[in-house]
């Protein structure tokens, strides 16, 4: 991993430590599975923190730009799934 995560300086700790487990979650569904549970829990809290769509468009997309994992299509995917399955991107 040679990129770093899009944070704002102006979250809180735990609040930046919930958003890198989130972008890191989309990762993991790229490289190998994770659980739509899981991830759709991720995403609840992502959103809380930033519940602007412009805002999510914004840090979604510094975080595609940098690392080639979209948000957005890993998280349509999910929503798509049952609770238990795994969400792979491969």
């Amino acid at each position: 991993m040679n990129y770093t995560y899009p944070i704002d300086e102006t979250w809180s700790k735990q609040e930046i430590i919930d958003v890198v487990n989130f972008y890191s979650l989309v990762e993991q569904a790229y490289e190998k599975s994770v659980k739509r549970d899981e991830l759709m829990l991720a995403y609840t809290r992502f959103k809380q923190i930033v519940p602007s769509k412009s805002e999510e468009k914004q840090l979604c997309g510094k975080f595609e730009k940098e690392s080639g994992y979209s948000c957005y299509r890993t998280v349509k995917k999910a929503k798509e799934l049952e609770n238990g399955d795994k969400v792979s991107m491969s």
